[in-house]
């Protein structure tokens, strides 16, 4: 059984989801950042990680690129253009979405008072939104890359929520609907009762 260890309200969510998705047992451990138990597993304290028998991996993006090359799902084959495709995404999304979020993330409340730049918050927001136009001309629909929901969808919308409850503008009327397709997916919806019960 796969042990994940992260908090709901983080980059964790995005590997249960996936989890949920592929209908893979798994075991939650709800541990916050330099946690004793993520420590003894990823010296840098980061969640998540993924624990797979004596297999550990951190960083969200590569444990959900591993599981979905392991188990033929939500990826396409690597070597393939599709493949190169959904990289590709998966880069964009983690450069142009996740980057800023997290940027202004640290400068609202994790950096100490004295090394926060207010003024970046509202770059961050400036660059998130014209990179979230961007994504919404290279959408093919129903999925980011057409037909085939891939890891890129699920980092994505997760991004996607992320910007919504920080309170960044989403100016694409085609992707709000998008994420809000995926978030009506029983696997995304688990992520609000393991919230619950945590």
């Amino acid at each position: 059984m796969y042990k994940i260890y992260g908090r709901i309200q983080s980059r964790a969510s995005r590997v249960i989801w996936l989890l949920e998705e592929l209908g893979q047992d798994y075991e939650w451990i709800n541990a916050g950042p330099h946690d004793a138990r993520v420590l003894a597993l990823n010296s840098s304290g980061k969640i998540p990680v993924l624990q797979d028998g004596d297999t550990v991996i951190s960083d969200s993006a590569a444990i959900m690129t591993y599981l979905a090359d392991k188990h033929g799902a939500f990826t396409y084959p690597a070597g393939t253009p599709e493949r190169a495709q959904q990289d590709s995404l998966m880069h964009a999304v983690l450069e142009e979405f996740d980057a800023p979020l997290w940027l202004a993330t640290r400068h609202k409340f994790i950096l100490p008072e004295d090394k926060r730049v207010p003024q970046i918050v509202e770059t961050a927001q400036w660059e998130f939104n014209r990179s979230f136009q961007r994504m919404a001309q290279r959408f093919q629909g129903p999925f980011l890359q057409g037909e085939q929901i891939t890891i890129a969808d699920i980092l994505c919308v997760h991004c996607m929520s992320w910007a919504k409850s920080a309170g960044f503008s989403m100016n694409s009327d085609i992707l709000k609907a998008y994420g809000k397709r995926l978030r009506e997916r029983p696997a995304y919806r688990k992520l609000g009762e393991l919230v619950e019960t945590a």
